[in-house]
């Protein structure tokens, strides 16, 4: 059975969407293949080894955080170690990790498979990317194949334009189990409603970091309806800045935390409508978003050229992609929604036909060509 080292930022039970979408692989391939991933230590607590999912877990000690970047001297030589005792066919690691793609230009590879899964370009840190561009390309060089999350990504990345004929496209996948409504959910999902006094929700999950764009919905709030609640989901750098932001418009807005697997569907289920208000293409897919749509829930969401949520989001079918990122503007299309029970009807069930013909856990199986043809 061929061997694959994962390397990941996080991983499991930290929850991100580079690193959901790296679980959702390595437990897809669980059956075929014999695993191990490497990735940091997302609790800074020293290095560990644990099992998940039957797959060994090694999390390095990462005690300095810089620009987003976890850094650890000891990571090279633990993978270093890591690479001679698990002797893998094929390292599949997720980018951006810069500090993970110099070090991997520091050790002998030239027996193994290198696939390289593109998440998103390095954005916002024009001085600091200066300097580690050059090894960016010298890595993106030595890898077999690298795989992007959609057209629309690859077509506008500049720094996968040289690459193209090594660029494979492998849309995330959400994993559908997680998002069937249970018998016990049905008196959850009720009591959803009733907290907030069975007004229509519009509802955001993700992290509350700049890019996601909370900041625009919550300019948005004076705009919407009054016969709605912004209900926001999940934690982030970000979220004691928008609790005070949101503090003026008492009700109509309310945080609810992270939650967990069987909260998150139910909230999902009670929603009218899903916030998915990114504005750049740091947001290059959107699994929350697609998730979303499968649950039947219409989406609003920014053009923004080169994001693949312009893909997962179909404006006219699945909800309303707003042309310009602007708080009124968007609270306009939340509120053609919100006061349309029929056209919200038409985009929630166009919108799990959609997710469910391109963008469930089975087409990870298309990685099995992409190792053994890489």
């Amino acid at each position: 059975m061929k061997k694959i080292l994962h390397i990941s930022k996080y991983y499991y039970p930290f929850h991100g969407g580079l690193e959901d979408v790296a679980r959702s692989i390595v437990v897809e391939m669980q059956e075929r293949f014999t695993q191990r991933v490497v990735c940091f230590n997302h609790t800074q607590t020293g290095t560990t080894r644990s099992m998940e999912d039957g797959v060994e877990v090694v999390r390095v000690n990462a005690p300095v955080i810089c620009a987003s970047q976890p850094l650890s001297l000891s990571f090279l030589r633990i993978l270093r170690n890591e690479i001679r005792a698990f002797q893998p066919d094929i390292i599949h690691v997720h980018f951006p990790n810069p500090l993970i793609g110099m070090y991997l230009l520091l050790l002998p590879l030239d027996s193994i498979r290198l696939i390289i899964h593109w998440h998103s370009d390095i954005l916002g840190k024009r001085g600091l990317y200066t300097l580690y561009r050059p090894w960016e390309r010298r890595i993106l060089q030595r890898a077999h194949a690298i795989l992007v999350t959609s057209p629309q990504y690859m077509e506008q990345s500049a720094p996968l334009r040289d690459f193209i004929g090594k660029i494979q496209v492998l849309p995330n996948t959400i994993h559908e189990p997680k998002l069937i409504v249970q018998p016990e959910d049905q008196e959850a999902i009720a009591h959803i409603k009733q907290r907030f006094s069975k007004k229509k929700i519009v509802f955001f999950l993700g992290r509350h970091v700049p890019y996601k764009g909370i900041d625009i919905l919550l300019q948005s709030v004076p705009y919407l309806s009054d016969e709605c609640v912004v209900v926001i989901g999940g934690t982030g750098e970000q979220t004691t800045f928008l609790q005070h932001m949101a503090a003026p418009y008492g009700n109509k807005v309310q945080f609810v935390g992270e939650l967990h697997d069987a909260e998150k569907r139910c909230y999902l289920h009670a929603a009218d409508v899903f916030a998915f208000p990114s504005i750049d293409r740091r947001e290059a897919f959107g699994v929350a978003l697609a998730e979303a749509l499968y649950c039947g829930v219409p989406a609003v969401s920014f053009r923004v050229e080169g994001s693949g949520s312009m893909w997962v989001n179909q404006n006219g079918k699945t909800g309303i992609v707003v042309d310009t990122i602007e708080p009124r503007a968007y609270a306009e299309a939340i509120n053609s929604l919100l006061q349309d029970d029929a056209l919200r009807a038409q985009y929630g069930k166009a919108a799990q036909q959609w997710i469910q013909t391109h963008f469930l856990k089975d087409q990870l199986y298309s990685l099995l060509t992409i190792y053994g043809d890489a």
